[in-house]
């Protein structure tokens, strides 16, 4: 009995060290370093990936109400609606297993992330999956937001899935922005866009900020509380995040719900709000999912959500839910693994996962177009 005893011990024991296999830094205080040549990892190549971070900033200006505007000149109508912060130079860190192995820039300062946001707001639905608040994804949202969101033929089609993966083709008007006017198509002009019939949802992928608000809106009225909240609750708090980051929605964005008055949030930056957040607590929530949804070994997202929201949709294999994947398509990066996922936001603001190198990067200012390039060298160190 007291031999089987030890061995459970024994047993016990080495499961417990698997499940510490990762390093899970505590809340406020210094992120623990290890050498690159821990983890047989060629510092060379390492640095040279970091210069390359460095060197290629973001051409926009610092100034981000300058890069908006400038960057979304030609959405007719287009206004900032919330609050916008200048942000820093570049900065980023790679961690393995965990651990620092490298880091650049000024990792504890708060800037606008931009699209990185959907990545936060698409776990909101899926903790409202988990705990039942929602049934599944597949159902239409007009069965559980009956204010006219989701009345008419067209958008009472629309399915939380849809709007996940932005391709809910979702027709109307909110907080004054209007589905047509966002990232409208490079041929015709307005008549053209606001005369054009709606795409059947689930068919199209468009990138559109209106509609991820839309699902931000019907999130706050499903949980019945604030998106910050749930995240701060749920995520950022278990996570040991800082108090410094940020989730707002555009000035006049409220809505009320059991008689309370709330802001509705915004799933990314482009007419200003969203998240605003330091690097590190970027990596925080990119090691949540890195360990498949648990933080040291406590659960706080299932392993099936996870698993959904980094399934490729049909209308576009390098996106899921709100999710991007490096899939064989359009926004593959060749020769790395098609098992990496990353949330992406404007101005080169990244987390990206790649579980098959236990690495999770975050990379802040990266002109975008040198991202694939610069994975490649990190890729290259490993």
């Amino acid at each position: 009995m007291k031999l089987h005893l030890i061995t459970l011990l024994v047993l016990f024991g080495i499961l417990n060290l698997q499940a510490q296999e990762y390093y899970f830094p505590e809340r406020n205080v210094d992120w623990e370093v290890k050498s690159p040549e821990n983890f047989k990892i060629n510092s060379a190549n390492l640095k040279e990936a970091v210069n390359f971070a460095e060197a290629n900033e973001y051409s926009g200006s610092r100034d981000l109400r300058i890069a908006i505007v400038k960057g979304f000149e030609k959405e007719p109508f287009h206004k900032i609606l919330g609050p916008t912060k200048k942000r820093g130079g570049p900065a980023g860190m790679i961690l393995k297993k965990g651990y620092v192995v490298a880091q650049w820039g000024n990792t504890k300062r708060v800037d606008m992330t931009f699209s990185v946001t959907k990545s936060f707001l698409s776990t909101m639905a899926g903790l409202a999956e988990d705990e039942g608040i929602i049934t599944n994804t597949k159902n239409l949202v007009g069965e559980y937001i009956w204010d006219g969101t989701f009345d008419g033929a067209h958008n009472s089609k629309i399915t939380w899935e849809h709007l996940l993966q932005q391709n809910s083709a979702w027709s109307g008007e909110l907080w004054g922005g209007k589905d047509w006017a966002d990232r409208p198509p490079s041929n015709g002009d307005i008549d053209d866009w606001k005369l054009a019939i709606p795409k059947e949802p689930g068919t199209v992928m468009e990138y559109n900020d209106v509609r991820v608000n839309v699902l931000a809106y019907s999130l706050t009225h499903v949980w019945r509380k604030p998106m910050p909240l749930v995240l701060k609750e749920k995520i950022m708090d278990k996570i040991g995040a800082s108090s410094t980051w940020r989730w707002f929605g555009y000035d006049n964005a409220w809505t009320e719900i059991d008689g309370l008055q709330m802001k509705s949030v915004t799933g990314g930056g482009h007419s200003g709000a969203g998240i605003f957040i330091s690097t590190q607590d970027m990596a925080r929530f990119g090691m949540l999912f890195l360990n498949n949804g648990k933080w040291k070994n406590e659960r706080l997202i299932s392993e099936g959500w996870i698993k959904k929201a980094t399934t490729p949709s049909i209308p576009n294999a390098n996106y899921g839910y709100m999710w991007w994947l490096n899939k064989k398509g359009a926004r593959h990066w060749e020769g790395l693994s098609e098992n990496i996922f990353y949330a992406a936001g404007f101005g080169g603001n990244f987390i990206i996962v790649d579980k098959e190198n236990d690495v999770v990067v975050v990379t802040r200012w990266l002109e975008p177009s040198k991202v694939g390039e610069f994975m490649t060298k990190v890729n290259a160190a490993f």
